[in-house]
């Protein structure tokens, strides 16, 4: 099967940023439109194979976030506010109502789940359900930090350093640390990366651009965004829609964190959860039950 066949590119401008997706054919509102967002180190292209599964239940919207693949890099501001999870999300409701897309089903994994946390917190009359793979919520998890995490997790600490040290740090064998990113955290290797989206990581890390774009993320993550958060919490603002928690049980949340509780806590809806058996990349470790998972939690009509 080729390449995201029958997909269409789109490249949308959306708040000072270009944004790149590959969407589903045709106009919204045939299907339940469903937003699936990516994470660290990657791009839309995780998606490939579940998206496949899904494909003909749903209005599949696949984007790079901003400083990742194929959208715009802007340099990061002093208190790095233009990648905080709150303008991420803030890009992605742009962009589904350039689709012309009002309510939808939303799905991240990794940096992507946090964008998505933050996007069903701010704007919780878009979100009709919520799915996030593999983390808990970032100020849990900067305030239980500990030697275990530390160890596990040592590049949220890395990447939040002063620019340009991690950048100049990791552009000094850029696709080695990629490999060491991709095939971590459980994955026991790079198996179950798809060689043309393994070639797509590649070129996108390859890009001087990209790696400052991901040390803002992980740096507004360590700052702005735990402002946010913080705010959230004081102002009792949280998930609304019902959520559903996935996680890897061989990766850190599984070994470290208690991801249901943690989540309940910051959710008015039910929510549901299940450790899948793999590492921390589980929509590419295991693309056909994660497809079957999210199906059934987001159940499109017969």
């Amino acid at each position: 099967m080729h390449w995201f066949e029958g997909f269409e590119v789109r490249h949308v401008d959306v708040n000072g940023v270009r944004i790149f997706a590959r969407v589903s054919p045709g106009l919204p509102g045939i299907r339940p439109a469903l937003l699936l967002l990516h994470g660290f180190p990657q791009t839309h292209v995780m998606w490939q194979r579940v998206a496949r599964q899904l494909e003909r239940d749903f209005y599949l919207v696949m984007p790079d976030l901003r400083g990742y693949g194929d959208s715009s890099k802007p340099p990061g501001l002093p208190d790095h506010g233009n990648y905080s999870k709150r303008v991420m999300a803030q890009d992605m409701v742009a962009l589904m109502d350039a689709l012309g897309v009002d309510e939808f089903d939303l799905c991240g994994h990794d940096r992507g789940a946090r964008v998505a946390h933050r996007l069903a917190t701010d704007f919780p009359k878009r979100v009709k359900q919520l799915c996030v793979i593999d983390i808990a919520p970032t100020l849990d998890m900067y305030d239980a930090t500990n030697f275990e995490f530390a160890k596990a997790y040592y590049h949220w600490f890395h990447l939040i350093q002063p620019t340009p040290l991690p950048e100049d740090m990791i552009k000094g064998n850029a696709m080695a640390y990629l490999h060491a990113k991709l095939g971590g955290w459980g994955a026991g290797g790079l198996g179950h990366i798809e060689p043309a989206a393994l070639a797509e990581y590649e070129r996108c890390f390859g890009n001087p651009a990209t790696v400052h774009s991901l040390c803002e993320d992980y740096r507004a993550s360590a700052g702005i965004d735990l402002a946010h958060d913080r705010a959230s919490r004081a102002n009792g603002d949280t998930v609304q829609c019902d959520l559903l928690v996935l996680w890897g049980e061989r990766g850190v949340v599984h070994r470290l964190f208690e991801p249901v509780a943690l989540w309940q806590a910051q959710c008015a809806g039910q929510v549901t959860g299940q450790a899948m058996p793999a590492g921390h990349f589980i929509p590419e470790e295991l693309p056909e039950q994660t497809a079957q998972v999210l199906r059934g939690f987001f159940r499109p009509a017969d």
